[in-house]
């Protein structure tokens, strides 16, 4: 038997026309949508001029799609009822601004469950105007406008950002004009493990100025507070966060420094590939045979890799390869490090090493040296701020990727910003309580 208590049944409270200040009068179920018939709950006859009493004339009828019930689009037919004043003849209709906006097609309602639908549920915009039964253009809009308003353009929206994170990201693989943005994110839930990380700003370019520009728009109280940026090796980030965030640590994530030793790896094999048999790796080569394996965290190296690496490195042609395979290791090494300390020290040893050996002959490994020198500091600060990593970063690119797909790519830049900030901006627990 339920404890709890029933009432009778109201369309108007169950599709929440009451919110909206409408009324329910009629329904009709269509194969593929539903027509609610409405009114205005509270009418006003009074004229707005005179303030006399107003004598009912006709009325019109305005259609809005509301929010839908399962898979059939829910469409309301609001009868607005006009009125004539008897003293200064001025004619006026029911207010209905409260169910939505003038001239729009789409209910409040509809809008939110809509808006929702994106952040929440990661639905596209051509998928939710299917379901409110709008075109594309129409849902898109209205999206796109209440997600302005309620979430992307909240001053609040900044607040309490201690760590920062700066990239490039490919907005449209395209040959003509500049596919490249700027993304900035925050790092700061990551670092005080309360949360994902959550994207911030996306702005066109990518180049000091770019993010100068982004930096010198915020208030001198919001980039006092900033404590740690984390970057790539682009030193134009690096000279920006130094010119407006002096106070700040310049941190080189461990993504780029081992995506850095990797890629020196590959271009010592590639050529030693070409030194030994002049062409480029083909299948059955020895070195080409070990490409994955070499990128492979030698602790997670079976005993059968092992050995085949073993056999290859046992030729005497392959030992600049063996070298470079070496460093990579104890870059990787490093940064596994149970304690920070010995972290540092392992890879403070490794660059002044590599600085100090390595001939001017193994020009590879020369540039992987002298990036790491000159960017030691950066590099080495990682250790001092644990979890203050790009990796995040990359990972907000990734879902930007998969928005990418889902909306078949896009020819706007800025529908694409407005669309990223949706998707990865950390609006979900604003929208939904269950998600604080």
């Amino acid at each position: 038997m339920f404890n709890a208590t029933f009432q009778t049944p109201d369309l108007t409270t169950f599709c929440r026309l009451d919110e909206l200040g409408l009324e329910a009068i009629g329904q009709r179920l269509e194969p593929d949508r539903a027509l609610i018939e409405c009114r205005v709950a509270q009418s006003d006859p009074w004229c707005r001029r005179c303030g006399a009493e107003g004598i009912p004339r006709d009325s019109v009828v305005r259609t809005l799609a509301h929010e839908p019930c399962g898979h059939r689009s829910t469409i309301l037919k609001i009868r607005i009822r006009r009125f004539r004043c008897s003293w200064c003849r001025k004619v006026w209709r029911e207010d209905t601004t409260a169910a939505a906006p003038a001239r729009a097609k789409i209910s409040r309602a509809g809008v939110r469950w809509a808006l929702e639908a994106l952040v929440i549920d990661h639905l596209t915009v051509s998928r939710a105007a299917a379901n409110l039964g709008v075109s594309w253009h129409t849902a898109n809009t209205a999206i796109l406008d209440e997600g302005k308003r309620r979430l992307i353009d909240n001053p609040n929206r900044f607040d309490g950002v201690t760590t920062i994170g700066v990239d490039e990201h490919v907005w449209r693989h395209t040959r003509r004009g500049d596919k490249y943005v700027t993304v900035i994110i925050d790092l700061t839930p990551v670092r005080e493990r309360r949360g994902p990380a959550r994207l911030l700003d996306m702005v066109p370019g990518r180049s000091k100025q770019v993010f100068s520009d982004w930096l010198a728009a915020r208030t001198p109280i919001w980039r006092s507070g900033i404590e740690v940026v984390a970057m790539d090796g682009f030193t134009g980030f690096k000279t920006a966060s130094k010119q407006h965030l002096p106070d700040a640590v310049e941190v080189m994530d461990p993504f780029h420094v081992v995506q850095l030793a990797g890629d020196m790896l590959d271009r010592v094999r590639q050529r030693v590939q070409q030194e030994t048999l002049g062409h480029r790796g083909r299948r059955g080569d020895p070195l080409y045979a070990i490409r994955k394996m070499l990128r492979t965290g030698e602790a997670f190296l079976t005993e059968r890799q092992q050995a085949r690496l073993d056999a290859v490195f046992a030729d005497p042609a392959h030992a600049d390869v063996w070298r470079a395979w070496r460093v990579y290791q104890q870059v990787v090494a490093a940064y596994r490090e149970k304690y920070g300390g010995l972290g540092r020290k392992r890879l403070r040893e490794l660059i002044d090493v590599l600085e100090t050996t390595t001939p001017t002959w193994f020009v590879e490994l020369r540039k992987l040296a002298y990036t790491l020198d000159r960017r030691r500091a950066d590099i080495l600060a990682y250790f001092d701020h644990p979890r203050t990593s790009n990796g995040p970063t990359e990972a907000i690119n990734g879902r930007l990727e998969h928005l990418r797909g889902s909306a078949l790519g896009f020819r706007n830049l800025t529908h694409y910003i407005a669309r990223s900030l949706l998707e990865a901006g950390g609006f979900r627990p604003l929208l939904h309580p269950q998600f604080r």
